[in-house]
C-alpha cells in the first residue's frame, strides 16, 4: 500500500480545517488536508465572521479578498426575536457599532457565507503550497510515539493508502469519527433542537417594515424557526425545529406544509410564495464541548472540539481562533525551535474558553427559545466582549505574580496581562499609520517603550540563538514608531522603561512593567525559553 510522508495531516475541509492550511503554510509548514465531501459546502451556514477572526484573516493578508466575497446581506444589522415576522418584535439583540469595534480594533465583522468563504479558503491553501484533497475519507488511525498513520481512500477511485503525519488536526465536524476513533469524549446538554431547511421565494417587504435582518428568530404555537434572507431581496431559507419525541419526522414536510409554515413564520396567512426545494438533510443544533482537545500527537478543532447553537455567531470564528493559536506552536515544534511541551497548551488555552463560548450561545439561544431577555442578561456578555475579551487561564505565556487568572475582561479597558489579547493601538511609523496588531504576524514582538536601556538587545540574541523570529520595536515620540495618542504606557499597562512581549497570535506572553533593572533581560529571555518549553 502506497504511504505518503507529511508534517501535519488535516482531517477535515471546512472553515476551520481550510483555515489550519491557510494559517500553517503562512508559518511555513506545507499541510495535507483530506475532506471526504466532494466539494466545499453548497449551503450559506455559517453567514458571519467576527472581528477577531477578520484580524487574522488580515494577518495572513486575506481581509480584502475575504470582504470581496461578502454576502449580499452584508450591511444588514438587526437579530430580532419574534412571534412573526409582521408580528410582535419580542426583542432586538444588542449589537456593537463600527465606531465602538473600531476603539478594539483595526477591522470589523464580515458577513460571508460559508459556501463563499469555504472556495477563498481553499484556493488561497492551494496557493499557499498546501495539497488539498477532497472525496478523500479517513478510514483508520493509529497514534504513536513519533506520529501518526491514517488510512485513507479515494472515493473518487476507492484506492487505499497511508499518510503518515507527525501530527494531525482533527477538523472533521460535530460527529467527527476522529474524536470517535481517539475515544475522546464530550459533555454538555447535546442535541438541543432537530431542523429542517428550506428554501423559498416571497416579497416579504411588508412584513420586514424597513429592517434589515440577519436573522429573524420567530416563536409562536404554529412554527419555532429562523428566517434568514440570502439575496436581500426574494430568497430566503427558513430553519424549522421539529421533535421526533412527538412523532415529527423531517419526511413530513412536504411543500404543502412548508407553504403553511412559511406563512406562519411570516404572520401573513396568504403570503405568496414559492419554495425552492424540501429535500435538504434534517440537522441538529447541538451544544457540547469534547473532554479533551489534544492526545499526544491529534489536535481536536472547531465543530469537532465544540458545537454551540449559532446564536451569537460564535460557532465559525471559535473553530478559526482555534487553529490561529495551534498552528504558529506546530510551527515552531515541527522546527525544532520549541520544545513539544508547548503543544500542551493548545487544550489549556482553547478548552476553557471554548465552554464560556457555549455557554454564551446558549444564552441567546435561550431568548430564542421564548426566554425573556431579562432573565439571562445578567449572565449575557455582548458579542464584542465575548470576541475581543477572553483570556487564557494558564498556558503558554508567564504570568504576573500575584495576578488573579481572569477568562474574560472589558476589551474598552484592557489589562494588556500575560494571557490577554494584546490592545488594539494606531501607531505612527515609517510609513504612516499603522495598528499594532498588524506587526504581530510574523513571529515574536518585543513592545518597548523608549524610556528602555539597551537590554533588548540580549533577547533578540537569544531568540535568534533559539532559532525564533523577534522583532523589537521601541514606541515614543523620538523613536521610529511613534504613540500618536500617547496611550501606549497607558493600554499595555506599562511605566517608562516596560516592555510586553507579544506571541506570534496577538497575546501576551510576558510583561515587565518597568524595565529599568538589569535583570529584566535575564527575565525575558527566561519567559522566552519557558515558553517555548526551552529552559
Amino acid at each position: 500500500m502506497k504511504q505518503e510522508q507529511t508534517p501535519v495531516l488535516i482531517v477535515g475541509g471546512g472553515l476551520t480545517g481550510l483555515s489550519a492550511a491557510v494559517f500553517l503554510a503562512h508559518h511555513g509548514v506545507k499541510a495535507l488536508l483530506v475532506e471526504r465531501h466532494a466539494d466545499t459546502s453548497t449551503h450559506p451556514k455559517a453567514r458571519a465572521i467576527n472581528p477577531r477572526t477578520m484580524e487574522l484573516f488580515r494577518a495572513v493578508g486575506m481581509e480584502e479578498r475575504v470582504r470581496a466575497g461578502r454576502s449580499p446581506i452584508s450591511g444588514n444589522t438587526d437579530l430580532v426575536h419574534v412571534e412573526t415576522l409582521a408580528g410582535k418584535e419580542r426583542v432586538r439583540m444588542p449589537n456593537a457599532s463600527p465606531d465602538d469595534i473600531g476603539r478594539i480594533s483595526p477591522t470589523l465583522w464580515t458577513l460571508i457565507d460559508q459556501n463563499q468563504l469555504e472556495p477563498i479558503l481553499r484556493a488561497r491553501a492551494v496557493e499557499a503550497g498546501a495539497d488539498v484533497r477532497f472525496h478523500t475519507r479517513v478510514e483508520a488511525l493509529q497514534e504513536d510515539a513519533d506520529g501518526v498513520l491514517a488510512r485513507v481512500t479515494d472515493l473518487s477511485t476507492g484506492t487505499e493508502s497511508e499518510i503518515r503525519a507527525q501530527y494531525v488536526i482533527a477538523a472533521d465536524g460535530s460527529r467527527s469519527p476522529l474524536r470517535e476513533m481517539l475515544g475522546i469524549g464530550a459533555h454538555g446538554r447535546g442535541t438541543i433542537t432537530n431542523l429542517v431547511s428550506f428554501f423559498f421565494e416571497a416579497d416579504l417587504e411588508e412584513a420586514l417594515r424597513g429592517r434589515r435582518i440577519i436573522a429573524a428568530y420567530v416563536n409562536n404555537p404554529e412554527v419555532r424557526g429562523t428566517i434568514i434572507p440570502l439575496d436581500n431581496d426574494r430568497r430566503w431559507v427558513i430553519n424549522v425545529s421539529f421533535f421526533p419525541d412527538r412523532g415529527q419526522r423531517a419526511e413530513d414536510f412536504t411543500e404543502e406544509r412548508c407553504i403553511t409554515l412559511v406563512r406562519a413564520a411570516v404572520g401573513i396567512p396568504d403570503l405568496p410564495l414559492k419554495i425552492e426545494s424540501v429535500d435538504m438533510p434534517a440537522w441538529d443544533i447541538s451544544a457540547r464541548v469534547a473532554d479533551s482537545f489534544a492526545t499526544r500527537r491529534v489536535f481536536v478543532a472547531g465543530d469537532a472540539a465544540h458545537v454551540m447553537p449559532p446564536t451569537g455567531a460564535f460557532g465559525a470564528s471559535t473553530g478559526i481562533q482555534d487553529v490561529y493559536n495551534l498552528a504558529w506552536k506546530l510551527a515552531l515544534v515541527l522546527s525544532g525551535a520549541a520544545g513539544p511541551a508547548l503543544l500542551e497548551s493548545y487544550d489549556a488555552e482553547r478548552r476553557p474558553v471554548a465552554e464560556e463560548t457555549v455557554r454564551q450561545a446558549m444564552l441567546r439561544f435561550a431568548v430564542r427559545e421564548g426566554k425573556q431577555y431579562q432573565e439571562v442578561a445578567d449572565e449575557l456578555l455582548t458579542e464584542t466582549t465575548m470576541t475581543f475579551g477572553y483570556c487564557y487561564l494558564s498556558g503558554a505565556f508567564a504570568r504576573e505574580e500575584g495576578a488573579p487568572g481572569v477568562l474574560i475582561e472589558d476589551p474598552e479597558h484592557p489589562s494588556a496581562a500575560p494571557g490577554a489579547r494584546a490592545p488594539h493601538l494606531v501607531l505612527d511609523g515609517p510609513d504612516g499609520p499603522l495598528p499594532v496588531t498588524d506587526l504581530f504576524a510574523d513571529g515574536f514582538t518585543l513592545l518597548v517603550d523608549e524610556a528602555a536601556g539597551p537590554w533588548p538587545t540580549a533577547v533578540e540574541q537569544e531568540a535568534g540563538a533559539l532559532g525564533v523570529a523577534l522583532k523589537t520595536l521601541r514606541v515614543g515620540p523620538r523613536q521610529q514608531y511613534t504613540d500618536r495618542d500617547g496611550e501606549f504606557r497607558q493600554r499595555y499597562g506599562l511605566m517608562p522603561g516596560g516592555a510586553v512581549l507579544v506571541r506570534p497570535d496577538g497575546f501576551v506572553g510576558w510583561r515587565a512593567t518597568a524595565g529599568r533593572s538589569g535583570a529584566v533581560d535575564r527575565a525575558a529571555t527566561a519567559a522566552l525559553r519557558t515558553l517555548l518549553d526551552r529552559a
